[in-house]
C-alpha cells in the first residue's frame, strides 16, 4: 500500500465519522517558541490551550513535520529522519477514550478490502499508563484485547505534556509485533525493536500547573473539557504495510535513494559507508524540498540555516559517494517532487521555484567546499609542521561551524592525510553550542503567555473587522488594552501600549506591506499609533503611545489613519505586483516572488533566479511596467475560491498558504495575484516606477529596489542635475558622457599602472646596494632595511626576494625589509637555502619582528610576512631580528 493511499484511507475513515479534514499546516511554525513544526499536534496547540476556537470539535489531518536535534545521526541508523508525516485525529471537548480507542483498533484491523489497514489482531499489543484503569478496561472489555497483550508503563513512557504548564494526560500506544526474527518475546516492555509502535492515543484530561521535567510535574486539576490527540507515523506505517525493514525502503524515500545510487554509480546494501550517505541524501533531499516549498530560503540563521544545513549535508554526502564537482541535486529534487507530489500537489506547481533555490544552493556550496578544503589543507600543513599527528578540536569545530564540514567528512579527509582528529574536543565545543541554543530556546517559552493575552482579546472581540479597503476613519469600541504584556483597564498620558478595537481602518503589517500609522481618539484621550500587527489570525493590535488624557476599555473611539502614508504605501504595493509580472514575463515563471517590503514611495522585491539579471532586462521590465502606468489600467479586487483563482491564473506567492476564500487583485489584464493588501484605484496613480538596481541576497534569490511616484520623480530630477553638472565640467553633450567618462577612467588607470611601475623600479633600484652592504654575522650575510613610506606590501616582498637572489647559492643570507604602506607597519623576511641550512627560518624571524610591532605573522621557512600596529617601532623590530639571528648562530 503506497504512502498516499495510507493517508487517503486515514482521512476518509475519520471524515466518515464526523471529523473535518484539515490540510497540513506549513512547516514554518506559528508558535513563537518554535522555528519549525516538530510534531503533528503543534498546529492544534492553540486549540488545546484554549487560545483559539477550533473550526470544528472533531478534526483529522496529515501533518508535515521536521525534527533536527539528532541530525548528525541521520543515515547512521535506519530510525532517524528529519522529515516525516503524522496522521492524527483530534477531539476538542467532544469524544474521549470511549471512542478514540475503538476508532484506532477498527481502522488498524479492518480488512484492506473494506478501507482499513488489515493488521492481524493477534499481532497487536497495547500499553496504558500504570494508573489508567479506564483505558485498560476499554481495551479489554470493549475492544476485546486479551489481558496478556495489555501492558502498563510509567510516566516516562505513557504520559504526555508539552513541557510547559497546560494540558496533559496519560496515553495509550498500539504496537505491531514484527516477529521473532526482530527480537525477543515479551511485548513492548521487552523489546521495542520487535514490537513497533504504530499509534499513540493521548488523553488530555488534566491541567498541569508546574512542569519541571518529563516525569516531575504538578497537576492542578481536571480540564473542563477533555481532548483527544492521536498520532500515527505515516513512514512507519508504510514500512509495515509495504513489507520492508525500515523507513528508508518505503516508496517515497527509496525512490530518491535509488536515484542517488544510480547517479553516483553505487548500490544500496553493498557497503555500509555508502549506505549511510545514500540514506542522508534521500532523507535530506526530501526535507529540503518540503521546506523550500513552504517558502523557507537558505540563510545563515533561523529556519533558513536549518534548510542550508540539510541541503549541504546532502551535497557533501553525494561528494562522498563520488559525485565530485558534478551537480545532482536537480535530478534528486525532480524525483522528490514526483514521489511526494501526489500528497502535496503544490510541489508540482512550484517545481520551477524549488529547483531554482536548490540548484543555486548547490552551486554556492560547491564553491564553499573548495574554500573549506583549502582551509583544511592549511590546518593539515600546520599540524604536520608542528609534528602533531592530530587536528585540534578547535580546527574541526571551525570547519564544521564556519564552512559546513560535518565531523565525518573531516575525519575521512584527515585519515587520508595520516592524521587523527581530536573528536573529544570537537564534541565538547558542539555540546557548548547546543547548550547555548537550548538556553535560548528555554528563554523563549514565555511566548505562550503573550499569545494567551491576545487570545482572550480575540474571544472577547471576535474577529476584528478590517474596514481599511473602503474607509480611512471609523468609529470603534475599545475591546482591550495591553501594557508590558498584560491586560489593563486603562492607560494614561505617556504610556506605551497596545490597543485592540472591535473594528479598524488600520492595515496590520503583512504580505510585505508596512502597517498604517495614525491616531486613535476617545472622549478623554488621544493615542499616536506607530505600528499595527496581527499576532494571531483575526486579531488586529494597534501599538502606540498615549499623547494626552487617559484611554479606557469599553470606550468608543475614532480611529484615523495617516492618509498620505497609506496612499504612498498602496502605490508601492501595486508597483510590486507589476514588477513581479514584468520579471515573470522576462525571465519565465520560475521568477517567483520570495519576499517584498512596500514602504512609502519605495519598495523592494525579492524573487528566485539562478543568477544575476542583465541590465538590459532591468530596463525592459521598467519600460514594460511604465507602459502599464501610461495605459492607466483599472485595479480591481474581489473574493473567490482558491481553486477558481488558480484556474484564472492568479499568482500565489511562493511559500504562502491560503484559506479556501481568497482575495484577488487585478491590474487590468496585465497582473492577477492573490493579495490581502491595499492598492490604488488605477495604475496611472503610480505616476512613475524607477528601478534602482538588483543584487543577490542569498543563493538563488535576487533583490530589486525601486522608487514610485514623487520619490521616483525626485530621484530622476537629482540625476538630471548631476548629469548637467558633469556635462558642463567635461564640456560634452549628455549623450557623450559615458564615452568621455570611460576615456578619463581608462587614462587614469593607465597612469596609475605607470606610477606603480615607477615606484616598484625605485624600490628595487636599491637592491644591489643593499646586497653589497650586507653585514656578516657569524658567516651569514644579513640585510635589514626600512623602505620609504607608502611602499606597498607587494613591493616589500619583491625587494626582499630580489636582494636575497643577489647572493651566491653557497652563501647563507637573510633579508628583512619593513615599511609602512598606509598606517600599519609590514615586515617581510626571506632566507635562502644556505641560510635555512644554518637553522634560520623566515617565519620565526617575522614573528620576532611582528611582536615588536605589536602584531603577529608567520609563513614558510623561506619567505614570510607579518605586521603590527606600531609604525614607530620599526627600528626596534629590525634590531630584534638582528639580535635573534646573532644569538641563534652563536
Amino acid at each position: 500500500m503506497e504512502s498516499a493511499e495510507i493517508a487517503r484511507r486515514f482521512l476518509r475513515f475519520f471524515e466518515e465519522r464526523g471529523h473535518t479534514v484539515v490540510p497540513s499546516a506549513s512547516l514554518v511554525a506559528e508558535d513563537p517558541t518554535l522555528l519549525l513544526v516538530p510534531a503533528g499536534m503543534v498546529p492544534f496547540k492553540p486549540y488545546f490551550l484554549g487560545q483559539r476556537k477550533p473550526p470544528a470539535p472533531r478534526l483529522v489531518s496529515v501533518q508535515k513535520c521536521i525534527r533536527t536535534p539528532d541530525i548528525d545521526e541521520v543515515g547512521k541508523t535506519t530510525r532517524h529522519a528529519t522529515f516525516f508525516q503524522m496522521l492524527g485525529n483530534f477531539s476538542l471537548g467532544d469524544y474521549f477514550k470511549e471512542k478514540a480507542i475503538p476508532y484506532a483498533w477498527e481502522l488498524l484491523t479492518k480488512p484492506e478490502s473494506e478501507g482499513g489497514f488489515g493488521f492481524p489482531e493477534e499481532r497487536l499489543w497495547v500499553t496504558v499508563y500504570q494508573d489508567d484503569d479506564e483505558a485498560a478496561d476499554i481495551w479489554h472489555k470493549v475492544v476485546g484485547v486479551p489481558l496478556e497483550r495489555i501492558q502498563r508503563r510509567g510516566l516516562a513512557d505513557n504520559y504526555w505534556h508539552m513541557g510547559v504548564p497546560g494540558p496533559g494526560g496519560p496515553c495509550s500506544e498500539i504496537y505491531y509485533d514484527r516477529g521473532p526474527e526482530y527480537g525477543r518475546e515479551g511485548g513492548p516492555v521487552a523489546d521495542e525493536n520487535r514490537y513497533l509502535e504504530v499509534w499513540n492515543n493521548v488523553f488530555m484530561q488534566f491541567q498541569l500547573s508546574e512542569v519541571r521535567n518529563k516525569v516531575d510535574f504538578d497537576v492542578a486539576g481536571e480540564l473542563p473539557s477533555k481532548n483527544i490527540d492521536t498520532g500515527m507515523g505515516l513512514e512507519r506505517m508504510a514500512a509495515i504495510l509495504q513489507g520492508v525493514d525500515n523507513i528508508y525502503e518505503i516508496d517515497t524515500t527509496y525512490k530518491i535513494l535509488d536515484r542517488a545510487a544510480e547517479l553516483t554509480h553505487t548500490k544500496y546494501g553493498r557497503d555500509s559507508r555508502a549506505d549511510v550517505s545514500l540514506r542522508v541524501v534521500a532523507d535530506h533531499t526530501r526535507a529540503g524540498v518540503m521546506l523550500v516549498a513552504d517558502g523557507v530560503l537558505p540563510s545563515n540563521e533561523g529556519r533558513g540555516y536549518v534548510l542550508r544545513r540539510i541541503l549541504r549535508r546532502s551535497i557533501r554526502n553525494l561528494r562522498l559517494l563520488g559525485a565530485g564537482e558534478d551537480r545532482y541535486m536537480h535530478e534528486l529534487t525532480a524525483t522528490t517532487i514526483d514521489v511526494m507530489g501526489e500528497l502535496y500537489p503544490e510541489l508540482k506547481s512550484d517545481a520551477a521555484n524549488i529547483h531554482t533555490v536548490i540548484d543555486a544552493e548547490e552551486a554556492s556550496f560547491l564553491g564553499t567546499l573548495r574554500t573549506g578544503t583549502a582551509i583544511f589543507d592549511a590546518a593539515v600543513e600546520e599540524s604536520k609542521r608542528k609534528g602533531a599527528p592530530i587536528l585540534s578540536g578547535d580546527q574541526a569545530f571551525q570547519l564544521h561551524d564556519t564552512y559546513g564540514f560535518p565531523i565525518d567528512l573531516t575525519l575521512e579527509m584527515a585519515s587520508e592525510q595520516g592524521l587523527k582528529v581530536d573528536e573529544e574536543g570537537f564534541r565538547r565545543l558542539m555540546k557548548e553550542q547546543r547548550d547555548r541554543a537550548k538556553a535560548d530556546a528555554a528563554a523563549k517559552k514565555t511566548g505562550n503567555a503573550d499569545i494567551s493575552v491576545f487570545s482572550g482579546m480575540l474571544e472577547k472581540a471576535g474577529k476584528v473587522d478590517f474596514l481599511g479597503y473602503d474607509h480611512t476613519t471609523a468609529e470603534a469600541g475599545v475591546i482591550g488594552l495591553i501594557v508590558d504584556g498584560g491586560a489593563v483597564p486603562a492607560a494614561g498620558e505617556g504610556t506605551t501600549l497596545e490597543i485592540v478595537l472591535d473594528r479598524t481602518p488600520f492595515y496590520a503589517e503583512g504580505g510585505g506591506q508596512l502597517s498604517d500609522q495614525g491616531v486613535i481618539r476617545t472622549a478623554g484621550a488621544e493615542v499616536e499609533i506607530t505600528d499595527v500587527q496581527s499576532p494571531i489570525a483575526g486579531l488586529v493590535v494597534h501599538r502606540g503611545k498615549v499623547r494626552t488624557g487617559e484611554i479606557r476599555v469599553g470606550e468608543q473611539a475614532q480611529a484615523e489613519i495617516d492618509l498620505e502614508r497609506r496612499r504612498a504605501i498602496s502605490r508601492s504595493h501595486t508597483a510590486t505586483h507589476l514588477v513581479h509580472r514584468g520579471f515573470r514575463n522576462a525571465l519565465g515563471e520560475s521568477a517567483a516572488q520570495a519576499g517584498s517590503e512596500n514602504s512609502p514611495g519605495r519598495f523592494r522585491f525579492d524573487f528566485t533566479a539562478a543568477g544575476a539579471v542583465a541590465p538590459s532586462v532591468l530596463r525592459d521590465v521598467e519600460d514594460e511596467v511604465n507602459a502599464v502606468l501610461i495605459n492607466d489600467l483599472r485595479v480591481n479586487a474581489y473574493y473567490t475560491s482558491q481553486s477558481e483563482a488558480r484556474a484564472m491564473g492568479a499568482l500565489a506567492l511562493f511559500g504562502e498558504k491560503y484559506g479556501d476564500e481568497v482575495r484577488v487583485v487585478e491590474v487590468g489584464d496585465y497582473s492577477r495575484e492573490l493579495c490581502g493588501g491595499t492598492h490604488v484605484a488605477s495604475s496611472g496613480q503610480l505616476g512613475l516606477v524607477k528601478v534602482l538596481g538588483e543584487a543577490s541576497i542569498g543563493a538563488g534569490v535576487r533583490r530589486v529596489e525601486a522608487l514610485v511616484g514623487l520619490d521616483a520623480f525626485r530621484f530622476l530630477a537629482r540625476e538630471s542635475v548631476l548629469v548637467a553638472q558633469l556635462s558642463e565640467q567635461l564640456k560634452a553633450r549628455r549623450e557623450e558622457l559615458p564615452e568621455r567618462v570611460e576615456g578619463i577612467v581608462t587614462r587614469l588607470r593607465t597612469a596609475e599602472k605607470e606610477l606603480e611601475k615607477l615606484r616598484s623600479a625605485q624600490v628595487l633600484a636599491v637592491a644591489g646596494e643593499l646586497a653589497a652592504g650586507a653585514v656578516d654575522v657569524h658567516g651569514v650575510s644579513v640585510v635589514t632595511h626600512r623602505a620609504p613610506a607608502g611602499t606597498s606590501p607587494d613591493d616589500l616582498r619583491k625587494l626582499a626576494l630580489d636582494v636575497r637572489g643577489r647572493f651566491p647559492s653557497d652563501r647563507a643570507a637573510v633579508v628583512v625589509v619593513a615599511g609602512v604602506p598606509s598606517d600599519r607597519p609590514v615586515v617581510v623576511a626571506a632566507v635562502n637555502e644556505a641560510g635555512r641550512g644554518r637553522g634560520l627560518k623566515a617565519g620565526q624571524l617575522v614573528g620576532v619582528a611582528a611582536k615588536a610591532l605589536g602584531g603577529g605573522g608567520g609563513g614558510k621557512d623561506d619567505v614570510a610576512q607579518g605586521g603590527g600596529t606600531r609604525p614607530e617601532a620599526i627600528g626596534d623590530a629590525l634590531r630584534a631580528v638582528e639580535e635573534t639571528i646573532s644569538s641563534s648562530l652563536t
